[in-house]
């Protein structure tokens, strides 16, 4: 690489949000890319990952991952080309993995970043199917649900990047009915046609729990609720006995500026001894092996099935944003920056 390193641009946090973020909360800077110190790869994106979980980190509050700083480059999940190595084992012309997306240009620590294959999957597929978002279903279904062949499986914002893995993989795994929401008529027959759910509806066409009980008039075994508020207590009055209940987010709360309130059936808990359970991807890495197994061949022979809604240009990154916490991308939305 020559002593000419190329300039970038990155969005920032200018502003923390307070309801429904908008587009003024962020700004998109111009930044240097210093060159590669020893262990770093300097590496070019070509495709960012907007998820919900971003949401939380605008807040300056303590959670389980810092808030973003004002004034500098926020953080994500990308995958790109590295243009400048200083770092064993990754040379220039790889494709990696890492966790600095929101930016064109990234200075990566190279222990930090993961090789990935373009040819054995497209680089996209990384932040999602076969990404966090992939390993988010199979951990979250299998392991903190405890799902097991013969169960009924009811899965909310079941068209979004990790609702739509989950019910799939629970049909792959046996169960017995898969059941999803969603917020339009036509990604509910997204989930029946094309992604072999038994049943789906829209929760926009009436109360959650009636319709959740039209579709399993005899319960629920598991639940993973991606949406909580209304879809949570729904679903708790829809547990059999020893029901569990994966929690992997709240997307219908991530912008509410006043607590809401919590689940009026919670009494049900006890006699039902259902289980609820929040869990993190984070502490679920050691299936990562399994996953890959099984998610690589149901790929590869076409029993899953996944969707993209692809942005493209690092300009229309918050746009993506905002349109995803707003429910307007089926499946996985990536943001593309083509060279």
């Amino acid at each position: 690489m020559s002593t000419s390193t190329p300039t970038g641009r990155a969005w920032q946090l200018a502003a923390r949000p307070h309801g429904w973020p908008t587009p003024a909360d962020f700004a998109l800077v111009e930044t240097p890319n210093p060159e590669p110190e020893p262990g770093q790869i300097l590496v070019r994106n070509l495709f960012l990952s907007v998820d919900p979980y971003m949401r939380g980190r605008m807040n300056d509050v303590k959670s389980y991952a810092p808030p973003y700083e004002l004034d500098r480059p926020m953080l994500g999940g990308a995958v790109g080309r590295v243009v400048a190595s200083a770092a064993d084992g990754v040379a220039v012309g790889d494709h990696v993995l890492h966790g600095l997306g929101w930016r064109e240009y990234a200075l990566v620590d190279a222990a930090q970043a993961a090789v990935v294959d373009p040819a054995q999957a497209p680089l996209s597929a990384y932040l999602g199917v076969l990404g966090m978002t992939g390993l988010t279903a199979y951990a979250g279904l299998l392991r903190a649900a405890e799902f097991t062949a013969g169960e009924t499986v009811f899965v909310s914002g079941a068209a979004g990047a990790v609702g739509n893995q989950v019910g799939q993989i629970a049909r792959l795994k046996g169960a017995a009915r898969v059941i999803g929401s969603a917020g339009t008529d036509e990604k509910c027959a997204l989930l029946v046609d094309e992604y072999g759910f038994d049943a789906a509806f829209n929760y926009k066409n009436g109360p959650v729990a009636a319709q959740l009980k039209d579709a399993a008039p005899d319960g629920i075994d598991v639940y993973f609720d991606n949406v909580g508020g209304e879809h949570l207590e729904a679903a708790i009055s829809a547990l059999r006995v020893h029901g569990r209940a994966a929690l992997c987010g709240a997307i219908s709360a991530y912008n509410d500026t006043e607590p809401g309130p919590g689940p009026r059936n919670l009494g049900l808990l006890v006699g039902r001894r259902i289980t609820l359970r929040g869990f993190l991807v984070r502490d679920h890495q050691d299936l990562k092996p399994d996953f890959v197994r099984d998610v690589g061949g149901w790929l590869r022979d076409g029993t899953l099935r996944y969707r993209e809604t692809v942005v493209t240009g690092i300009d229309q990154a918050v746009a993506a944003f905002l349109g995803m916490l707003r429910g307007e991308n089926t499946g996985k939305t990536v943001v593309a920056l083509p060279e």
